[in-house]
């Protein structure tokens, strides 16, 4: 009886790894992606978005400059609250499978 019960927790554990892994994965590529579409589109188009400016300046030399530089800082805030959100949903998956 305790062996099955010993069992059904290293279950629930290794499940609640699972999920929380997935979960690590999936944020990590999506944010990646999102990374590599705006460093790749802001030198893709750059000859389309110098025809626009924006302050006086070239819009893609903007974008470059300082566009691409808030982007990957917001990047970098979404991948922290959305780890945090992941990690707590695994400490309380830990807890009820304790």
């Amino acid at each position: 009886m305790e062996t099955s019960a010993v069992a059904d927790q290293r279950r629930r554990l290794v499940a609640a790894r699972r999920v929380h892994w997935a979960r690590t994965r999936r944020i990590t590529a999506t944010l990646l992606l999102l990374w590599l579409a705006t460093g790749f589109c802001t030198v893709f188009f750059a000859r389309e978005l110098a025809t626009w400016s924006l302050f006086g300046w070239p819009l893609s030399f903007y974008l470059a400059a300082q566009g691409a530089s808030l982007v990957y800082l917001a990047i970098l805030g979404v991948y922290v609250l959305a780890m945090r959100r992941a990690d707590r949903r695994f400490v309380a998956a830990l807890k009820d499978a304790a």
